[in-house]
């Protein structure tokens, strides 16, 4: 059973990112889905990814928020999916760097701290690399327009891309140290 968990947990978090350029909406939903599937896997009694209680409430309620927000922006820009493959890469690559922190220190929440740290920024990166491109002139710094598209866009992307971070946070916290 635990296999069809990250199996169903890995395809909807695929899921999660074939959703975000056109449906925004259902990515953070995805990514949850597949965080809570995934916190239910177990071998021999024991979670694999020994998510806490506290924690997967905590990333409903932020899932919930951020779909609000999702609903509640102009309709003009939520529906815009230029840049998005710039903004999730950048998700991906700066949650890889920050989990890379694993290497020096033993922390726990200094790997969170830089495993989001690092999606945000790397999101900043990825907007600000697409908006350096043809495609890209209308939402540069420059215009006004980069905060609004980076928030209506880089936030929900944070939020899907960090869900994947906290289970491989807590995977690397778990292995790294199995007395945790």
């Amino acid at each position: 059973m635990s296999v069809v968990l990250i199996i169903l947990s890995c395809l909807l978090w695929a899921g999660a990112f074939v959703a975000f350029p056109r449906r925004i909406l259902l990515s953070p939903a995805l990514s949850f889905c597949a965080l809570l599937l995934l916190s239910f896997a177990r071998i021999d009694g024991v979670p694999i990814v020994p998510v806490a209680n506290s924690m997967t409430l905590s990333w409903l309620c932020i899932t919930l928020v951020v779909m609000m927000v999702i609903l509640l922006q102009n309709p003009a820009i939520r529906i815009q999916s230029r840049g998005t493959g710039y903004i999730l890469f950048g998700a991906v690559a700066g949650m890889a760097a920050g989990l890379a922190v694993y290497t020096v220190s033993a922390s726990t929440n200094l790997l969170y701290t830089m495993m989001l740290g690092g999606t945000a920024i790397g999101i900043i990166l990825g907007l600000l690399i697409f908006s350096n491109t043809p495609a890209g002139r209308a939402i540069a710094p420059s215009t006004g327009h980069f905060w609004q598209y980076l928030l209506a866009k880089g936030f929900p992307a944070l939020i899907t891309v960090a869900q994947i971070g906290i289970a491989l946070v807590i995977l690397i916290a778990t292995y790294r140290n199995p007395a945790l």
